[in-house]
């Protein structure tokens, strides 16, 4: 007969098996980012052989379709700004060689990791369908024409102003359709809620007012002006600082409702903008392929930096690394024509480099 805690144990399996799919449903999406260009996203029959999207996203699909081309570029834009971000940390959004799970099961434990990719992606969302508005790519919507008047500086709004309401409005009904599916009661939905809403708030409030002058030789006698969105690498950027600074929360009964609030009573709490985690992260330091961890072996780090993200001491974890000569082919010699090239030679140089030891 099973005792008391091998009892436990086993519901304490059960659950995890249970909420394993749901837990790696909200991100799986990305994974349009690996379809070739030439395979349709749109559409009653492709949407539902879209592999990755839950099932109300497969309904999103259907009755917006023009709007997924949009998604897949969105896809691609959080894989490639989330490796430059990262491009020198133990964590460098190494992508799975295969799967719809595209960052690996570490999305699944509620880490900074996960909090920074649900903001960059809802994001990225947004940016990539309010540009398809601004483009005249989408029949529904096209530019914002309720930025109209005179600014309190005295210029004229005018021109195309992006329609961000409109990009937001989708990010909020394509991204967060798994966690309003499950429900808003547990912690992982309201930690994904709250990131996804960070995410499109670092757009909103990096605005950007873009002008023309009008007059004679310049004069700038009238002034029109348009607002933009800042450049996705901004909003990466900004993302990144939040995530350095994340809050860790714990699910907190308030009155009739459950609350993210942070784990230290000592900390405030997490404003609208800030990213919230759940669970501390791995170290990233050893090769995990079972959680998509590549580890730091064989990595490039930086042997003139001890304190510094991608110094070999950190990024390595600990004095595990060497280093070694290599040669580099580098432009050298450079001289400008009358006109407009530029003409240099090849040089070979012997440099210095440091990578994580095995």
């Amino acid at each position: 007969m099973p005792t008391v805690s091998s009892v436990t144990l086993t519901g304490r399996l059960l659950l995890l098996l249970l909420w394993a799919p749901h837990l790696t449903m909200a991100s799986n999406w990305l994974s349009l980012a690996r379809l070739p260009r030439s395979r349709p996203v749109s559409g009653a029959e492709p949407c539902g052989r879209l592999r990755g999207l839950t099932p109300g996203q497969v309904g999103v699909c259907r009755a917006r379709g023009e709007v997924m081309e949009s998604v897949r570029k969105a896809a691609e834009m959080v894989i490639e700004e989330c490796q430059h971000q990262f491009r020198n940390r133990r964590w460098n959004c190494s992508t799975t060689p295969r799967g719809i799970n595209i960052f690996g099961r570490v999305m699944n434990q509620g880490t900074r990791e996960a909090a920074f990719v649900h903001a960059l992606s809802s994001a990225a969302v947004a940016v990539a369908v309010t540009r398809g508005c601004s483009r005249g790519e989408l029949e529904r919507c096209g530019c914002d024409r309720k930025v109209r008047g005179v600014s309190p500086e005295g210029f004229q709004w005018s021109g195309c102003s992006d329609n961000l309401s409109y990009g937001v409005a989708f990010s909020q009904t394509f991204v967060d359709e798994p966690e309003r599916a499950k429900g808003m009661s547990s912690g992982r939905p309201l930690m994904n809620i709250h990131n996804n809403e960070a995410g499109r708030k670092a757009i909103l409030h990096n605005m950007q007012v873009e002008c023309k002058c009008h007059g004679v030789s310049g004069s700038c006698e009238l002034r029109t002006c348009w607002k933009v969105m800042p450049p996705f690498r901004r909003v990466g950027a900004v993302l990144k600082e939040r995530f350095d600074g994340a809050t860790e929360v714990r699910l907190t009964r308030v009155g009739s409702r459950t609350a993210l609030l942070p784990r230290d009573p000592q900390v405030k709490p997490p404003a609208a903008r800030d990213l919230v985690y759940l669970a501390p992260s791995p170290d990233f330091c050893r090769l995990d392929p079972d959680n998509g961890i590549p580890g730091t072996a064989g990595r490039r780090c930086n042997g003139t930096s001890r304190l510094a993200p991608d110094g070999c001491e950190l990024l390595c974890c600990g004095p595990g690394f060497r280093a070694g000569r290599a040669e580099v082919v580098q432009r050298c010699s450079c001289k400008f024509s009358w006109c407009c090239s530029v003409r240099c030679q090849q040089c070979k140089n012997t440099v210095l480099i440091h990578t994580c030891r095995e």
